[in-house]
């Protein structure tokens, strides 16, 4: 303990997550801070830290996005280092920055990283100087409507017009003609402006039927780059992912080579370190492209640790501490396949409308190569301030069609009452012939969804 750049950490953040870093803390011998809004003030990550701290309203903006009172709570406790988990203020390269300022060690990548790879235009821009392929599409940002005019007829369409800060899906126009552009561009930034007040935007060619799958990378500050394997996240509504699995079915071991390879080279060209993810859109005839870079720890990132047998949380804290990385790339064994399925708080019958309320009777899967990640409880009340997840049910088996029988199962097994989940769907979605087959792209989900309403 006396040679650690740190001993007791902050975590700045809730939920799921807040509990998945409290144990890494606990099992790396850490002390550990959690932070709550008065929404929270009975959430588990508030009752099972060493210390907690209440720093403000149920309003995110007064709570787990106040910066200032984050750091005010560390100087409170004595703790030296934040975890920011995912979501909030995990990819914000100025609090990262005021952690430094500080003397707090921000788990994560340097805030320098985080800037660069969040301005998406820039980042694009950078992975293609490094060798890494990516999509069609201009050259950086793009500031004039004529401009993009030219630059959309050059490209050809359909194409995407993307926010350069965006995130989470959100500020992407579809746009498949040219009289559909400049109302497109005008909503495109307007949204960019009110998510992250920024209404930058530049174009990409739209890849139609792509496969959405992604490297998972770590690195030291020594600057030792392993990849991970791969997760696909094709299964999506809304650019919002339902669920993950490892390997991808498309998967060979010729074309995760290559991925891994571009993982590596694009970590390498932002002097990265810490967890990241390398997210590729791959097309039919398997030819991938550089989508995005996120600089934190992802939801599906226990997926990678089943297959891996790698915790990455507890890599996150010894790569923060200044260690080196203490496996190498060729320790690195893709073992059995995993599937994680997000378990929501909605009503998958009325659009995915948001369920809160409290938890009456609660009974959660086990066995062997069964994982609940979850901060609920009997008894809990689902706040409507947060986000609806409630749970990740994650399988491993040692085959993809094993995995997928213990899901159904697991599935099957998990009551929830008091409240509206999306479990059922989760169960008929996995018995659907095209996740089965693995033949599933990132248009599935929304076709066959459309389908079920027409049956209805």
């Amino acid at each position: 303990m006396q040679d650690m750049k740190f001993k007791k950490v902050l975590i700045a953040n809730r939920g799921e997550i807040a509990v998945r870093i409290i144990r890494a803390c606990r099992e790396y011998g850490l002390g550990c801070v959690t932070v709550y809004s008065t929404a929270d003030r009975t959430a588990l990550h508030a009752e099972i830290s060493d210390e907690s701290v209440c720093i403000g309203p149920p309003n995110t903006a007064d709570s787990y996005l106040n910066k200032n009172a984050l750091i005010e709570a560390c100087k409170m406790t004595g703790a030296t280092a934040i975890h920011p988990g995912f979501g909030f203020l995990s990819e914000s390269a100025e609090f990262a920055n005021m952690c430094r300022e500080n003397g707090i060690t921000f788990i994560g990548p340097s805030p320098e990283s985080i800037a660069m790879l969040g301005d998406k235009a820039r980042a694009k821009e950078t992975m293609k100087n490094a060798g890494v392929p990516v999509i069609p599409g201009s050259d950086g940002a793009v500031s004039t409507l004529e401009e993009a005019k030219e630059i959309a007829e050059k490209i050809g369409y359909p194409l995407l017009i993307k926010a350069s800060a965006g995130g989470g899906g959100r500020g992407i126009r579809r746009v498949d003609k040219p009289e559909q552009f400049e109302e497109q561009w005008s909503l495109a930034r307007d949204e960019a402006k009110k998510f992250f007040a920024d209404d930058t935007v530049y174009l990409e060619k739209l890849i139609i039927g792509p496969h959405h799958v992604e490297i998972q990378i770590i690195a030291d500050m020594q600057g030792n780059v392993v990849a991970l394997g791969e997760r696909d996240c094709s299964m999506q509504r809304r650019n919002q992912k339902v669920l993950e699995e490892s390997p991808s079915p498309l998967m060979t071991q010729e074309l995760r080579e290559r991925m891994q390879e571009a993982a590596v080279k694009a970590a390498k060209a932002c002097g990265y370190y810490n967890v990241g993810t390398i997210e590729f859109l791959v097309d039919n005839d398997k030819n991938f492209y550089f989508m995005e870079m996120n600089t934190r720890i992802q939801v599906e990132h226990p997926v990678t640790e089943m297959v891996t047998g790698i915790d990455l949380v507890q890599s996150q804290l010894r790569v923060a501490q200044g260690l080196p990385l203490n496996f190498k790339q060729e320790d690195v064994i893709i073992r059995g396949h995993a599937i994680e399925c997000r378990i929501n708080a909605e009503n998958p019958d009325f659009d995915f409308r948001p369920s809160p309320g409290t938890i009456k009777a609660l009974h959660i899967p086990g066995g062997p190569g069964v994982r609940i990640d979850s901060a609920v409880y009997q008894g809990y009340t689902i706040s409507p301030y947060y986000d609806s997840m409630i749970a990740k049910l994650i399988v491993h088996a040692p085959t993809r069609e094993e995995a997928i029988k213990k899901m159904r199962w697991a599935l099957s097994e998990f009551i929830v009452e008091g409240i509206e989940t999306n479990i059922d769907f989760q169960l008929k979605l996995i018995k659907t012939n095209a996740f089965e087959t693995g033949e599933y792209d990132n248009s599935f989900l929304v076709s066959w969804l459309n389908k079920q309403k027409k049956l209805k």
